[in-house]
C-alpha cells in the first residue's frame, strides 16, 4: 500500500520541506526594512537635504570628495583625464568604473602612426597613484596596421599631465570656495 501512495507522499514531503524553507522570510524582510529605513524620506539624513554617502557634511574628507559625488571615482582625476585626452575620439567612458578608452588617433604630423589610450582612475582620493594609463601604438605597414612598442615614459607623461590638470582643478575649487 505504501508503494502505491509513494508519489503522493513524496509530493507532500517536498511541499512541507519547501514551506519550511520560507518560514523566516518575514523576519529577514523586517530586518532589511529596518536596516534601510534611514534612506527613506522623512529620515534624519533626508531632513538635512539628502542622503549622505561620504560622511558628515562638515567632514573635511567629504568636502574633498565633493567633486566625486555621483561618480565612483575622484572627480578631479576624472575631469582631468577627460580634459587631457579630449583631443582624441572617446570610444568609451565609464565614470562609475573609472575607465576611459579612446579610439585610434593619428596625428596630422605623422599619418603613418596611430595611438590609443586606456585611462584608469583607481582612487576616490586625489593621489598620484590614483591614475594609470596604458598607451597602444600602431604603425602602418603596407595596407594594414601593425602593433609597435611604446616607451613607459609615454604613459608616464600622460599620467603626469592628468595629475597636473587635476591639481589645477582642485586649486581652482579651493579659490572659488574662499570667495
Amino acid at each position: 500500500m505504501f508503494i502505491r501512495h509513494a508519489p503522493v507522499f513524496s509530493l507532500l514531503l517536498l511541499a512541507a520541506v519547501l514551506t519550511a524553507c520560507g518560514a523566516d522570510r518575514e523576519d529577514e524582510y523586517n530586518t532589511d526594512k529596518q536596516r534601510n529605513s534611514r534612506y527613506e524620506y522623512g529620515s534624519a539624513a533626508s531632513e538635512k537635504g539628502g542622503i549622505l554617502l561620504f560622511g558628515d557634511r562638515d567632514d573635511k574628507r567629504s568636502k574633498d570628495l565633493a567633486a566625486a559625488s555621483g561618480i565612483g571615482v575622484n572627480g578631479f582625476l576624472w575631469r582631468a583625464a577627460l580634459d587631457t585626452v579630449s583631443f582624441m575620439p572617446i570610444a568609451s567612458a565609464d565614470p562609475f568604473g573609472g575607465t576611459i578608452i579612446t579610439d585610434w588617433y593619428a596625428p596630422a604630423s605623422s599619418p603613418n602612426e596611430r595611438i590609443k589610450l586606456t585611462v584608469f582612475v583607481l582612487s576616490r582620493e586625489l593621489r598620484a597613484d590614483g591614475i594609470k594609463v596604458s598607451v597602444f601604438r600602431q604603425v602602418k605597414e603596407g595596407t594594414g596596421w601593425a602593433d609597435a612598442q611604446t616607451t613607459p615614459a609615454t604613459a608616464g607623461s600622460v599620467e603626469d599631465a592628468i595629475l597636473t590638470r587635476a591639481r589645477q582643478l582642485r586649486i581652482k575649487q579651493i579659490e572659488s570656495a574662499k570667495k
